[in-house]
């Protein structure tokens, strides 16, 4: 079943969204799916918000971002963001183009 995923970071900026995309594709940017090294990404949409910064994407499964949580979260914790704990909601309806 597909999730929804919301990051939260408080008093953070695209400086730290761009340091991790940097970190998780290796240098290589963030362009399209594939740049990611874990598959299961159906979307994602990241911004700035009052006092920080959110990013929103919906997942095929708990175990696919489970997966990219193992590359992702050592990232996190290395920028010093480890408690950053994201909503998760399952996905009643995901429509892409």
């Amino acid at each position: 079943m597909a999730i929804i995923v919301t990051f939260e970071f408080p008093d953070a900026g695209q400086e730290l969204y761009d340091a991790v995309i940097d970190r998780v594709t290796d240098g290589q940017g963030f362009t399209q799916f594939a740049d990611l090294p874990n598959p299961g990404l159906i979307s994602h949409a990241a911004g700035p918000v009052d006092g920080g910064f959110r990013v929103t994407e919906v997942w095929e499964s708990m175990e696919a971002l489970e997966t990219h949580a193992k590359t992702f979260g050592p990232i996190l914790t290395d920028l010093g963001h480890a408690d950053v704990q994201p909503t998760i909601i399952p996905a009643h309806n995901v429509v892409v183009r």
